[in-house]
């Protein structure tokens, strides 16, 4: 098939991208355990797949109360700026460029999972019903303290500082992640926001907090290198919002009078909301979709102004060249699933097979 849409370049706020096909975030747990670092292993799997028009990080947490899971990388100090260096370096000598996914998970995570001495927060005192893996196995997610006024305006604080390490890092721009019941998502969700104060009750005030780490993400970046990755209606760690169609239509309203460079939309059709559609009515700005799209479906989507990009992840695990794949329409390696989470090692991470065979 012709993927002359897929593989035309786009412009995405202050970036030109020469492709669009997107390196999608992925949780991979091979972050030091000891110190949250990134290791020459981050470097050699983000610049095997620099031949992305934009690779996005995994989540990184910008603060160490923000860590939720096992083995995720931090940019909450010198040495993880240092280790991010490298790995940015490698990506744009290898002619890619590359977004930090700023991912603070509040309420999701467990003690287990965490530095000695950091805290759960929250905007609200409401346990996520679920459970989350530790090297204990799967535990449940225990109550998180409600944060303070003081509090959040020191989370914000912790953004924009990680921001600032992010620029220093030489991460081409930076996502929020909103997505997943993290605590952007907490503070937006009926479910888990039940404050009485400027930031709960009504819609406006449960969007004032993504609206204020917005503009302290941009105050570093600028805004056009500041993108937010949605997924409305998924109710993954326990985000429950009684009408998550208007939440994020006024979420997007909002991002589009910011000027945020690009949203990253999660398809789900089980929610019963399009989640690419209700971008479209209420931001005019870049979309990359997101979820199951095969190369030609992408084409597709992009020739009819469905989307401008698209994201793919369990592709890009399995095969680190993955555009030049496209361009030769295959084949594909199989992802190993047994790899895709933890260690230290190659194996399923930095291994697989390019079409020269010399992986």
């Amino acid at each position: 098939m012709n993927l002359e849409h897929l593989l035309s370049p786009l412009t995405v706020g202050d970036m030109t991208l020469k492709n669009r096909v997107i390196m999608a975030p992925m949780t991979r747990s091979r972050a030091s355990q000891v110190d949250d670092c990134v290791s020459a292993l981050h470097e050699a799997y983000y610049s095997q797949r620099a031949n992305a028009g934009l690779i996005i990080t995994e989540g990184v947490h910008p603060s160490f109360d923000g860590k939720g899971y096992n083995r995720t990388p931090g940019i909450c100090n010198d040495e993880h700026v240092a280790a991010w260096s490298r790995v940015t370096s490698a990506v744009h000598r290898a002619g890619g460029l590359i977004a930090c996914q700023l991912m603070h998970c509040g309420r999701v995570g467990h003690p287990d999972n965490k530095a000695t001495g950091t805290r759960m927060l929250a905007p609200s005192a409401i346990a996520a019903r679920a459970e989350i893996f530790t090297e204990q196995g799967m535990q449940a997610m225990p109550e998180p303290e409600a944060m303070t006024v003081d509090e959040i305006a020191g989370v914000i604080e912790d953004y924009r500082q990680a921001a600032e390490r992010c620029k220093a890092a030489g991460f081409d721009g930076i996502e929020l992640h909103c997505a997943s019941g993290y605590l952007p998502g907490q503070f937006l969700a009926s479910g888990s926001n039940v404050r009485e104060d400027e930031y709960g009750g009504s819609l406006e005030n449960r969007l004032r907090f993504v609206a204020q780490v917005i503009d302290a993400l941009a105050s570093v970046m600028g805004i056009a290198r500041v993108g937010l990755r949605i997924s409305p209606g998924n109710r993954y760690n326990d985000h429950v919002d009684a009408d998550p169609q208007a939440t994020y239509g006024a979420l997007l309203r909002m991002a589009q009078r910011k000027g945020i460079a690009w949203i990253h939309a999660i398809r789900m059709p089980s929610t019963g909301i399009d989640s690419l559609a209700l971008t479209r009515d209420n931001f005019s700005g870049v979309l990359i979709g997101s979820d199951s799209f095969t190369a030609e479906e992408a084409e597709t989507r992009i020739a009819a102004n469905e989307v401008d990009a698209v994201s793919f992840g369990r592709l890009y695990i399995a095969n680190p060249d993955l555009v030049a794949r496209f361009e030769s329409d295959g084949p594909y390696n199989d992802m190993d699933k047994r790899t895709i989470y933890g260690g230290e090692g190659a194996k399923g991470y930095t291994d697989y097979p390019l079409l020269s065979g010399d992986a």
